[in-house]
């Protein structure tokens, strides 16, 4: 196989990635054959992944505009994948051209990539380094740059939480971000669940069993273990919703059924 410019030397391109498989999703042209068919084997089990996708970016750049609103400027998006179109700071920058965006993510191909469209925007960058270790994350020179975590500082947490297993203690990884966050701060979360996918579960376990054929385990949790992610924070209106119904800009009447596949909030730290 070829190697396309945009991939980095090194990537082995006959393993699929979860963050190309997403940019599959969302229409980008950043991924491979094996990412596709990974995608269209998922998507074989549930047909509307894409808009499950799509109603997580959409979220997003709610909350994005939300946090701007309230006075932040300050964006840490931890699993960022590859930049597509209506990224952080695009979104972010578009409200406030003071934003700053520090970019997380532990995917070579979406490191590499995001350096070059982030190439000469000085309150924008991209560091390597995973949720898991977010002591890392915290003293990694490009967040130091970008971040005060004297100021209040726009956490996300968006589509990554359910790649992270239970034996990896997310929930103590969550906290140790929040720990680090100045009051007024606020979290950005989305995860998978079972709960309101339109097909029955067993058929949604079939797109498991893909991811965990790719060695990317994903891990559906109940609402209730998705609230535990917001412990130290005061949840904003309208709560932990799944996530068109997180102050939607259009009708719930026009949304795909999929959308609801999972959940959305956003907690602010007292």
């Amino acid at each position: 196989m070829e190697r396309p410019a945009w991939a980095p030397q090194g990537i082995d391109l006959s393993v699929p990635s979860v963050s190309r498989i997403y940019d599959f999703y969302l229409g980008g042209s950043h991924n491979f054959e094996v990412d596709r068919e990974a995608a269209r084997k998922a998507m074989e089990f549930m047909p509307g992944l894409p808009k499950v996708m799509q109603a997580n970016r959409a979220f997003m750049r709610r909350a994005v505009r939300f946090a701007v609103g309230e006075g932040i400027t300050q964006f840490l998006d931890i699993g960022s994948g590859i930049p597509t179109f209506g990224n952080v700071h695009e979104v972010a920058q578009a409200a406030d051209p003071e934003a700053r965006v520090a970019y997380v993510d532990h995917d070579p191909v979406a490191v590499a990539h995001s350096r070059a469209v982030l190439a000469g925007n000085d309150r924008a960058g991209i560091t390597a380094a995973d949720l898991r270790k977010p002591q890392e994350i915290l003293n990694d020179p490009v967040v130091g740059e970008l971040i005060d975590l004297d100021r209040p500082v726009a956490l996300l947490i968006v589509a990554v939480l359910h790649f992270v297993e239970d034996a990896d203690d997310p929930q103590a990884a969550v906290a140790t971000l929040r720990d680090a966050l100045a009051p007024g701060s606020v979290v950005i979360l989305t995860h998978a669940s079972y709960e309101g996918i339109p097909i029955p579960e067993e058929q949604a376990g079939g797109t498991v069993g893909v991811y965990k054929d790719i060695k990317n385990p994903l891990v559906m949790r109940s609402r209730e273990e998705i609230a535990r992610f917001f412990e130290g924070y005061a949840m904003v209106e309208p709560g932990l919703v799944p996530m068109p119904d997180w102050r939607p800009e259009i009708p719930a009447a026009q949304e795909d059924p999929y959308a609801y596949s999972g959940y959305a909030g956003v907690g602010r730290k007292q």
